[in-house]
């Protein structure tokens, strides 16, 4: 019998392979089932072993003997340099009879498509079947298509970069068409012709038990026909399951609404997450928002806004005029505005943009939603999403009702987009069954009155966290368990870097999240490994080594991770004495794949975090590597050392990931590490890697300073456990890949052994089925995690957007930053998979297709210049800045393992936090003034205008300051006024300002407290802590402030006008 939620037929085995492509570097295929099943044989467990959810366990009997044991049927895997990732997708013939894959460029060549014939990858292929390992390169363009509707033809060889798949697969190839009746049309959403009316009618269909509000003014509703909704799929109540995860993790077999996986034609192949730390600047210090997006309960005095009331109650929110306008980038060029851009506001009523999602937590590519795939595939634009789920709320509803009311079909927890029938019936805006309001549901804890569910807390808030009953855990939650492994070799004793951590760990104990269950332990290796003994009752702490690191085991095993508050004594000792007890070492190997190994086995039990410090080439046993960075070839545009050199790193962190750990990496010395192959350990067990290149206690203090206060936020910040997150959208959309750190455990249950504040999330996503009978569409993220306090909580949240039926409304509601964030993610797939200058390639197609869409289809009139939507007037400047962006820029001066870490950056950032790295902030701060001023806590903070990117807005009689997110450069220009030399640097000339100046000094007077102010108020919103650079003209810090400025002319890379003529001369062919 199978398990809950997981097809007999093995259908999501399939797209758990698919999503996330574990291949061995012997070729054969390798995924988490035959791992996780040996661990239970191994072990002894049954199939309800602690640190893992029964029904995440593939329902399939495994041979637990060898860990590459195949599933049934044969399977090859495609040659991609035997590397997936979690954001895999299996690729699919095209439904289209004749596909042609066109030679996609971005030079000034034409695009010529080849002749079939020509061209194998474009022969055409029996419906589900796949090509064995196709080695063909992919085109240079994305397609965004998914399935083809209408009469659009799917472009682009079939690469098949999943294990080529035989026997059963429930993949079937489905083409959904759609004509969309006229009359099932949206009539209240205006198309882009013209602003939308400012008050529009709502219904005035009465609705039983529903209570009315006053019609607002503005003429007689339309008539309208009111549409009919699908017959709801599978509308029979659910079991229920009462496993780990029943209500959230298990997917439903009737759950239609987010059918994943599912692709037709040719998309685009992903790679594995990147990951990364970043966290939620306090919205105290936030510049004032157009927005205004809930925060707490909100009084409701409308007609009770559900899908049937929402949608003829549209076009409330009146667009900028400005919207509208049609740029010519050549004459208007300088676009940028003078504050910080702020996210496009959904076309909603009014009344629904009141409970929408904060787009700081939540944001979609576009905020009009195409209604077909062929309207979609026409704008040539992205459909994904990209997510903050744990980001640090200012206000937070929490709900501790014992009753969770969510869809009996679909799952979806009942939030403010549902419509209430009556008091007694709601309908899910997400598959449209109706459901019965319980009882516990009529009383608001809130009002402490009966009868109210329109006024419960979830029902007023797009974000919500629910207090999970019994049903949603399947053994105690877990304590939290934190495990400190530390690099103890003489490379690692000369930076120096232990005294660091250990005082940072002394000063923070008491601030560890956790309880009185909290446990703690420590592990250092050099060629051998050594254990901390700390049990209750010694008068020191014991050290344990064990040498034989070919089969590394567990010496005393209950005594090694022990509770903090019990042993807190010996934990203070060990963490004195650490620093100095290696001091003499002349040890050089590093044994870092034995001490992962001991680790994992020492947490394996109960799970945690695992924080992994570490500062060269691992050199012995397991895991070993070998210097992969040629420094003549640093940064070619062919680079061949994108991925990882082993297997060893994926495999145990998928081991890791099935037992609840996950892996933090801290990587600190200017030494090659192959971050290609080490940072896999952290990526698929949804962790984190921090990397300090020119890390030394003496030598580069600054490094010292970040990596302090970074260390301190690492271990206070709040953190989720044993988590899982999944993604729910109407029914005819679908989700088919993801990007960031984690484990896709089934085919959109995404596994996240740990959660924190500071990781971003990504997800693509296609039109399936016509949306023309329905004007709202809503997605919703749950978070299930356990709290640092041993609680159980689900953390909500659900966005809205409407539906448009024509390219210009699609291209009205581009949101261009979440477009570019969403990029520069498949451009680190593609990077890998393919090849840099392919990914670069693609970035500049990206702009050039969609331009061209915009043109031909709707300006219609070919007018000279080069002519963009107002949405999209920063689209060429923000692919500019990520091609001179570090992972993706070429020339000779990245380090393959800086570049690295900037694609892991890309992966795992919030999307506030890559565009700043992306595309930074410059301010003028020599004349700063409280003009326009914020004031937050009684501190004044100067406000000053944005600068465009350029030399040109650079003056040597000025100091401009950039902020490039993780790093802020003050340059001081030769003839900077002496009241800025005096007040603001404390120095009397020019000339002695000193070479190495990373702080500014506190004067007495008005100009400093300004700066000051200014500068900690940036600091303050990020997670990371940038350090100051103050740059004299003739310093060596100069060159890396120039390479900040996107819009002029590199050695290798064009200027911002050049780029714009490359533009419009593709755009015009």
């Amino acid at each position: 019998m199978s398990q809950p939620g997981i097809p007999a037929s093995g259908g999501a085995l399939t797209g758990l392979q698919a999503q996330n492509g574990a291949t061995s570097a012997s070729g054969s295929p390798y995924t988490n089932g035959p791992i996780q099943n040996e661990l239970l044989s191994s072990q002894g467990y049954n199939s309800q072993l602690p640190g893992s959810y029964s029904h995440l366990i593939p329902a399939k009997t495994l041979n637990p003997i060898s860990v590459q044991s195949k599933y049934g049927g044969s399977q090859t895997v495609s040659p991609l340099s035997n590397y997936q990732g979690p954001g895999q997708t299996l690729h699919r013939p095209p439904v289209a009879s004749n596909p042609v894959t066109p030679s996609l460029h971005s030079g000034p060549v034409p695009r010529v498509p080849q002749h079939a014939s020509q061209n194998p990858a474009a022969t055409p292929v029996p419906s589900g079947s796949f090509h064995p390992g196709a080695s063909v390169s992919p085109p240079l363009s994305w397609q965004y298509n998914y399935p083809s509707t209408g009469s659009q033809t799917n472009h682009g060889p079939i690469v098949s970069s999943g294990p080529a798949m035989s026997g059963n697969t429930n993949l079937t190839s489905h083409q959904y068409v759609s004509s969309g009746d006229p009359s099932l049309q949206n009539n209240f959403i205006k198309s882009g012709s013209a602003p939308p009316l400012v008050n529009s009618p709502l219904p005035t269909t009465f609705q039983p038990g529903a209570p009315l509000g006053p019609p607002p003014m503005g003429g007689p509703p339309p008539v309208r026909a009111l549409t009919t909704q699908k017959p709801s799929q599978g509308t029979g109540p659910q079991p229920s399951f009462s496993s780990a995860v029943s209500q959230e993790a298990t997917p439903q077999l009737t759950n239609k609404n987010t059918t994943v996986s599912r692709s037709v034609g040719y998309s685009y192949p992903s790679l594995p997450p990147g990951y990364q730390n970043t966290i939620p600047p306090s919205t105290a210090g936030m510049p004032p928002s157009s927005l205004s997006y809930p925060s707490g309960p909100q009084a409701f005095t409308q007609t009770p806004l559900g899908a049937n009331h929402l949608t003829a109650s549209m076009s409330g929110l009146s667009l900028h005029p400005e919207g509208l306008r049609v740029i010519n980038l050549l004459q208007e060029r300088n676009m940028l505005p003078s504050t910080p851009l702020q996210p496009p506001v959904p076309n909603l009523h009014e009344d629904i943009q009141r409970l929408n999602c904060n787009p700081e937590l939540f944001r979609c590519t576009l905020t009009n939603i195409p209604q077909t795939q062929a309207l979609l595939n026409k704008a040539k634009l992205p459909l994904g999403l990209l997510l903050h789920p744990f980001k640090d709320p200012v206000q937070l509803p929490v709900v501790t009702s014992s009753t969770i009311v969510r869809c009996r079909s679909c799952r979806t927890y009942i939030n403010p987009f549902v419509s209430f029938l009556d008091q007694r019936r709601w309908k899910c805006n997400l598959c449209y069954q109706v459901n019965d309001v319980p009882e516990e549901f009529m009383y608001n804890p809130l009002t402490r009155v009966y009868g109210e569910p329109l006024k419960r807390p979830e029902v007023q808030n797009a974000t919500v966290e629910f207090m999970a009953p019994s049903e949603y855990m399947l053994r105690p939650p877990q304590p939290p368990v934190y495990l400190f492994v530390f690099d103890v070799s003489h490379n690692a004793v000369e930076t120096g870097y232990l005294s660091s951590v250990c005082q940072s760990l002394l000063n923070n104990l008491d601030s560890l999240p956790g309880n009185t269950r909290t446990k703690i332990g420590f592990i250092t290796f050099d060629s051998t490994i050594h254990f901390y003994s700390l049990q209750e009752g010694l008068s020191q702490p014991q050290m344990l080594i064990v040498s034989d690191i070919e089969d590394v085991f567990i010496p005393m095993p209950e005594n090694l991770l022990v509770n903090l508050n019990e042993s807190k004594e010996l934990v203070q000792d060990l963490l004195k004495t650490l620093p100095q007890m290696f001091t003499k070492t002349l040890e050089t190997q590093s044994a870092l794949g034995p001490a992962l190994q001991a680790a994992f086995k020492l947490m394996s039990p109960t799970g945690g975090r695992m924080s992994v410090f570490q500062t060269q080439l691992p050199t012995l046993g397991v895991g070993a590597l070998k210097p992969r960075e040629e420094p003549n070839h640093r940064s070619s545009a062919k680079e061949i050392h994108l991925t990882p050199s082993t297997d060893f790193y994926k495999k145990l962190a998928l081991d890791c990931s099935g037992q609840q750990v996950a892996v933090d990496l801290f990587l600190l010395s200017g030494q090659y590490f192959d971050l290609a192959s080490l940072g896999c350990i952290s990526r698929y067990s949804a962790g984190s890697v921090y990397y300090y290149p020119s890390y030394h206690h003496q030598h580069n203090p600054v490094q010292v300073q970040k990596f302090q206060k970074e260390l301190q936020r690492y271990l206070t910040r709040k953190i989720g456990f044993e988590a899982v997150m999944r993604i729910r959208c109407n029914k005819g959309l679908s989700i088919h890949t993801f990007h960031g750190n984690f484990f896709v455990r089934s085919t959109d249950l995404l596994s996240l052994p740990n959660v924190n504040p500071d990781a971003g999330y990504a997800v693509q996503m296609s039109v399936e089925e016509s949306l023309s009978d329905t004007q709202l569409v809503s997605f919703q993220s749950a978070l299930l995690y356990t709290s640092s306090k041993g609680e159980r909580r689900i953390r909500v949240h659900t966005l809205c957007l409407p539906v448009v039926s024509t390219l210009n409304e699609v291209f009205l509601g581009a949101d261009v930053q979440a477009i570019s964030g969403l990029l520069a993610n498949m451009a680190v797939d593609r990077s890998v998979t393919a090849s840099l200058s392919d990914a670069r390639d693609a970035l500049v197609n990206a702009v050039v297709d969609s331009l061209s869409a915009y043109r031909s289809s709707v300006l219609g009139s070919h007018q000279p210049g080069l002519m963009v939507p107002f949405s999209l007037r920063l689209f060429p400047l923000f692919v500019l800045a990520l091609l001179k962006q570090k992972s993706f820029q070429t020339g000779t001066n990245a380090r393959l393992d800086e570049r690295i870490f900037a694609m892991c950056q890309v992966k795992n950032q919030p999307l506030v936090y890559l565009m700043l790295t992306t595309h930074p902030s410059l301010y003028r701060v020599d004349n700063l003034s409280d003009e326009g001023a914020l004031n937050i806590n009684d501190r004044t903070i100067p406000q000053p205008p944005i600068l465009q990117l350029s030399v040109e807005k650079l003056s040597r009689d000025g100091a401009f300051l950039l902020d490039a997110g993780s790093v802020l450069m003050l340059w001081v220009g030769k003839n900077c006024g002496q009241n800025f030399l005096s007040q603001v640097l404390g120095v009397q000339s020019y000339a002695s300002i000193p070479h190495t100046m990373t702080d500014l000094p506190e004067l007495d007077t008005p100009e400093s407290a300004r700066t000051i102010a200014f500068i900690s108020w940036l600091r303050e919103q990020r997670p990371f802590f940038p350090i100051l650079y103050v740059i004299r003209d003739e310093s060596p810090m100069k060159a890396n402030f120039l390479q900040n400025m996107v819009e002029d002319r590199t050695e290798s890379a064009l200027s911002y006008y050049e780029f714009l003529l490359h533009i419009q001369q593709q755009v015009n062919k």
